[in-house]
Parts: C-alpha cells; sequence; structure tokens
C-alpha cells in the first residue's frame, strides 16, 4: 500500500482492542469479506481460517484479511485471546499490499502503532481521523518492511542492529574523516574483527567500502549543489591527492568529478 496516500484510506468504524469471552469464536463469512481487517494477536492460543487455509496464532500473528476473502476463528478458552482488529477500506485501488499473514517477532514499534491508532478514538482527539490515517499508513509500511525485509537484515539480533546503524550514521554524518575501524568498534561497544564482519552483514558492504562511498556521495552533493569545485571537494573530504581523489569518484560513478561539476 505504499502507493495510496493516507488521505485515500476509508475508515471504518469497526476497531478495537479486545480480550475475547471464553466461549467467543469467529463463525466462517456467507458473504466474503467487504473491506480490509487488520487482525493482531497480542496474547492467547487460537486457530484462524482464510480461505480454507488454518494458521495457529499466538502472539505476534498478524494477519490483513482483503476483500473477498473469507475467514473463520476460534480459541483456547484456557488462553483466550487478546487482539486488535481494525476494518478500513481505500478509495482507489491498490497494487502493493501487505501479505495476508505473517508471525511478527520485533513487535514493540508495531504495538505502538496499534495502540495509539485506537488510543485516538477513545476520546474525542482533535485531528484524529487525520492522524489516524497516517498511524494506519505508517502500519502498511511496518507491514511490507517486514514482507520485503532481506535474510541479512534479519541476522542480527535488534540491539546490534540498532549499534550497526548508528555507526553507519556516525560515519556519513562526518564523511570528511578518516575513520578507523578500531575505533567505530569501540564505539559499537564490539571487537573490530566482530565489528567488521557484522558490519557486512548488515550493511551488506565492508566498512571501508561503505565509508567511501559515503565520502563520494557528499562528493556529489558538494560538486552538484554547493558551488565548490573538484579542488574544494577533495580537500573538503579529507583526499591529499586530487587524482586519487578523481580515479576513486570514477570507479564508484563511472564519472570524472568536472563532468559532474
Amino acid at each position: 500500500m505504499l502507493d495510496i496516500s493516507p488521505d485515500k484510506l476509508i475508515l471504518k468504524p469497526a476497531f478495537a482492542k479486545i480480550v475475547c469471552e471464553p466461549g467467543w469464536r469467529w463463525a466462517r463469512r456467507e458473504k466474503p469479506m467487504p473491506n480490509f481487517d487488520l487482525f493482531y494477536v497480542w496474547s492467547g492460543e487460537g486457530d484462524v481460517e482464510v480461505n480454507g487455509v488454518h494458521h495457529e496464532v499466538g502472539p505476534g500473528s498478524c494477519f490483513l484479511f482483503r476483500p473477498g476473502d473469507y475467514t473463520s476463528a476460534t480459541h483456547n478458552p484456557q488462553k483466550p485471546l487478546v487482539l486488535t482488529y481494525i476494518h478500513f477500506a481505500t478509495e482507489d485501488p491498490v497494487e502493493v499490499i501487505p501479505k495476508r499473514y505473517r508471525l511478527l517477532k520485533d513487535t514493540i514499534d508495531f504495538e505502538f502503532l496499534l495502540s495509539r491508532y485506537v488510543r485516538l478514538f477513545l476520546i474525542q482527539t482533535f485531528a484524529a481521523e487525520e492522524e489516524a490515517k497516517l498511524v494506519l499508513k505508517q502500519i502498511m509500511i511496518h507491514l511490507l518492511r517486514a514482507d520485503f525485509q532481506t535474510p541479512v537484515e534479519k541476522k542480527a539480533s535488534n540491539q546490534l542492529t540498532e549499534s550497526i546503524h548508528e555507526v553507519a550514521n556516525f560515519i556519513r554524518q562526518n564523511p570528511s574523516v578518516a575513520h578507523r575501524v578500531e575505533d567505530l568498534a569501540m564505539r559499537a561497544q564490539l571487537s573490530p574483527r566482530y565489528f567488521s564482519m557484522k558490519f557486512r552483514e548488515v550493511l551488506g558492504m565492508s566498512v571501508q567500502t561503505y565509508m567511501i562511498r559515503t565520502r563520494i556521495d557528499r562528493a556529489q552533493y558538494l560538486l552538484t549543489h554547493a558551488g565548490m569545485n573538484v579542488t574544494e571537494v577533495a580537500d573538503a573530504l579529507g583526499y591529499r591527492d586530487i587524482f586519487f581523489f578523481s580515479r576513486q569518484f570514477k570507479q564508484y560513478t563511472g564519472k570524472n568529478p568536472s563532468e559532474i561539476r
């Protein structure tokens, strides 16, 4: 749903976070689902059926039912489902839609968004519907990110991944600095060898390559938008040899810096 703006989302009145009663069950619909229904399990155990396919569900189970789907569900009365559901529609057709089902493992940010959506309507919050549409768009992006996330990004733990991204952001903020791997590893509180290995896993390239790409990206910006000449840019980014700068620039961009200028 990346191709639809928030103002094209139609919020339906059916939404809540509820603890299902022990005897609760969701009978199979005689008619197909008329709109989208986000269905998220906070806790409990149960079974959800979508178009004849059964899923055992528990904490983190998340469905996005689509118009035309047939659904039903039951749960374990001793471990009742606690769930959030949000019904909505779209004014325009959408092409990129999150998968019908996934099991979310990193749930903190997602659950915050769900809680925020429901909380907006518990009281008469100013501009609640406008904000809710933005939150719902964020929820859809979160699901799509989970669907399309690369295996490389999934290998590291949350805390480790955050540390690596923080260091990568530090490099991008300081492209002219000749960063030492040992210093960057210390910033991430890792050994240089382990840091280098995990950096490659998370970012898909070595620390050295990332530093060069960051420096060249900054050079392109300075040449294009800052009115600086090639010598000034090379000097600003810590290159002592303008010919080495030009050679490295062409290696990564396919053009000489003078062409960009």
